[in-house]
């Protein structure tokens, strides 16, 4: 079983951090996705959740971020 991408179709990059708002990766990240072995993609999966929560306290309340897919 391949590891899934954390894409949710929400691609908008947060120029202070590097980040995309609706997945948590860098642009090099996404564009290297489809050929990082499952070992790389979890590495990535990984740093994900804090990426996101960081994120989510530099954008307004009221923007909020959408929900990633487990």
């Amino acid at each position: 079983m391949s590891v899934p991408s954390p894409c949710i179709d929400v691609c908008q990059m947060n120029a202070p951090t590097g980040w995309c708002e609706g997945c948590g990766r860098t642009i090099d990240e996404i564009t290297l996705w489809s050929r990082l072995d499952d070992s790389a993609k979890l590495q990535v999966w990984k740093l994900l959740p804090e990426r996101r929560a960081e994120l989510q306290r530099r954008l307004s309340p009221e923007t909020g971020l959408p929900r990633a897919r487990p």
